[in-house]
């Protein structure tokens, strides 16, 4: 049972929950009649490629996490799995959602999630320790699962894709620099760079999270634009962006921890509320 439910914790299950539902709302955009059962298809693929990325950045981290508050619990720094468990674990997920999705969708579905998985286990995890530039690259495949929904349900990669891969890729900026104010402490001891001023929480990284959550605002209009979806999501989507902005501006003022932990879960939801207006304004 305590090994079941640590391999279940390394698939880091709403991490991946919420990225396969961003696949899934590309496919729901994409397809012109989609089933319910496709779509859960397109979430599973997701949901077994993101858990194998996942893993692999847990291997690759198991001695750092051990020096982290929030991650030192986490399955391999506690050695109830094995690194050559993990990997098993990772390949036999991995092979798994990329077959899924092959056979049920198409090959560039595969080959763009396979693509999602490298960038961010073997490129982005490894930066991390290195440059700031790490979120600069892991944004990219953070940003991919909308785009690779989109190819599942059209089978190419059109400019509709790109449009709501450079929505979810913006995000990431505000998103993941809001973490990791938040978790500076944690990261420091583990030597992460994450955070994009040499200054790390100052207002340079203030304004820049600022600077990346104004950009969001007139890309999530491009999905009005490109006939993606309609006006009333548009407004929505501007709504929810002033809102976001407005947290920004609180954080260049204060440049306070409080204010970041409010960056960070107004990220959370700010996302699926968009993604979902998306869906509904299109049926």
């Amino acid at each position: 049972m305590v090994k079941a439910r640590a391999y279940f914790q390394l698939l880091k299950f709403r991490l991946s929950l919420t990225v396969a539902f961003s696949s899934a709302i590309g496919y729901m955009l994409g397809a012109r009649d989609f089933g319910w059962g496709q779509a859960l298809l397109v979430m599973l693929g997701g949901l077994l490629v993101t858990g194998s990325a996942n893993i692999i950045n847990q291997i690759h981290e198991r001695e750092l996490d051990k020096l982290m508050t929030r991650t030192a619990q986490r399955p391999l720094p506690l050695g109830i799995i094995s690194p050559a468990e993990g990997w098993v674990f990772c390949v036999l997920l991995g092979v798994s959602g990329l077959l899924l999705l092959t056979y049920c969708f198409n090959p560039l579905t595969a080959a763009l999630s396979l693509l999602s998985l490298i960038l961010y286990g073997f490129v982005y995890t490894p930066l991390k320790t290195i440059s700031p530039i790490c979120v600069a690259v892991g944004a990219i495949p953070g940003g991919l699962p909308p785009l690779i929904g989109w190819v599942a349900a059209t089978g190419y990669l059109g400019v509709e894709a790109w449009v709501l891969f450079g929505i979810q890729f913006m995000w990431q900026f505000p998103h993941f620099w809001a973490i990791a104010w938040v978790a500076d402490d944690d990261y420091k001891r583990a030597g992460f760079k994450m955070l994009p001023s040499p200054g790390n929480r100052d207002i340079r990284t203030a304004f820049q999270i600022m600077t990346y959550t104004l950009l969001l605002i007139p890309l999530s209009l491009m999905p009005l634009v490109f006939k993606i979806s309609g006006t009333w999501s548009a407004l929505v989507a501007v709504v929810c962006g002033v809102l976001f902005l407005l947290l920004t501006v609180q954080l260049m003022r204060t440049q306070s921890r409080k204010a970041a932990l409010r960056i960070m879960f107004a990220s959370f939801l700010y996302l699926p509320i968009v993604q979902i207006a998306l869906v509904l304004d299109k049926m």
